[in-house]
């Protein structure tokens, strides 16, 4: 999963907003060399640091992997868990369960920078708060329609839909043949 530039660029401002306390921060170099591996529990104490209001709530488990090679570091991203998300049809929270991974490529270097594929930290303070990436891991695996099954939506608000649907089926009938603007439209079909 490739992100654009835009939003990993939220990456490299994303310690302003939020107060991680050193909790996601990566110090590439204290990883061994045969790699290490970082496990964190996010809930909603998570969500509620970020400046977003997408995901608020959630409960999930997300494992880093981050693996030396060619002198660059990959990291293996993966989440599994549930997150509670506004339902498109009726607007009340669901539970979507949530299960995916990401990996990004870092290196060191001169300065902090992000090309969109390699995200570039400088060799005189090499770390990473990876909060925003873990963050969005969970995001991109939200499905684009999020809806209740069958069913399960809000009572009041399927009510409010089902009267605003057949209401417009009525809106789309045939309008009274006194209208004179339809007539002028028909007779330029025949």
């Amino acid at each position: 999963m490739h992100l654009s530039f835009a939003t990993r660029k939220k990456t490299l401002t994303f310690a302003a907003r939020m107060d991680t306390s050193s909790r996601f921060k990566i110090d590439f170099r204290d990883i061994p060399t045969d790699g290490d591996v970082r496990s964190w529990h996010l809930d909603d104490q998570f969500f509620g640091a970020l400046d977003e209001q997408e995901i608020e709530h959630g409960n999930l488990d997300a494992t880093l992997h981050v693996n030396k090679i060619a002198g660059a570091f990959e990291l293996i991203c993966e989440v599994k868990g549930e997150v509670e998300i506004p339902c498109d049809r009726c607007l009340e929270l669901m539970t979507q369960d949530i299960e995916a991974s990401d990996t990004l490529h870092v290196r060191i270097g001169n300065t902090r920078e992000d090309d969109g594929d390699v995200i570039t930290i400088p060799d005189d303070d090499p770390t990473l708060d990876v909060a925003w990436n873990l963050y969005e891991t969970i995001a991109l695996a939200i499905p684009i329609s999020h809806v209740h099954p069958n069913g399960k939506c809000a009572a009041d608000m399927t009510d409010i839909l089902s009267h605003h649907s057949s209401q417009a089926v009525t809106d789309d009938e045939e309008p009274s043949p006194s209208d004179s603007r339809w007539e002028a439209l028909r007779s330029l079909l025949n």
